[in-house]
């Protein structure tokens, strides 16, 4: 299987920092590597994002599950299985605050060839990280 990943400890408590990843307009505010996002984070809905690392392609993705303030499900693919992209969000309590762990697995018949085309995602999953701890803590992230 092909993935990013990223795991960071926030101190905030889980609902403070699921208030963030699930407000579509505060993660396009150019702190999360997230250029645009149309539509409104939903379970059961699609939007459409567009990226810092891919900024000229809008992705549309369906909002598969969300069950706040533990995990929320992203996902996007080709018809038949042939590839898709499940981006996961999880919150876990801890006693420092959250243990913030987003990963991305990359599925199906194509994903070998499609990964490889797939501009490297670990410098954009630690802008997103950086900038969810920096909202969680009330200011701004530096680049």
């Amino acid at each position: 299987m092909r993935y990013y990943e990223i795991k960071r400890i926030i101190a905030a408590p889980p609902e403070r920092v699921w208030s963030v990843i699930t407000d579509a307009t505060r993660l396009a505010d150019g702190t999360f590597s997230i250029l645009k996002i149309e539509g409104e984070i939903v379970a059961g809905q699609k939007i459409t994002l567009w990226s810092e690392v891919n900024p000229d392609q809008g992705f549309r993705i369906g909002v598969n599950r969300l069950d706040a303030p533990h995990e929320m499900v992203w996902s996007s693919g080709m018809p038949l299985g042939l590839f898709r992209g499940t981006r996961r969000f999880r919150l876990t309590p801890v006693a420092a605050g959250t243990e913030f762990h987003m990963r991305e697995d990359y599925t199906g018949p194509l994903a070998g060839m499609i990964f490889k085309q797939i501009p490297d995602q670990n410098a954009a999953f630690e802008i997103f990280a950086n900038g969810l701890e920096a909202a969680c803590a009330g200011q701004e992230a530096g680049r």
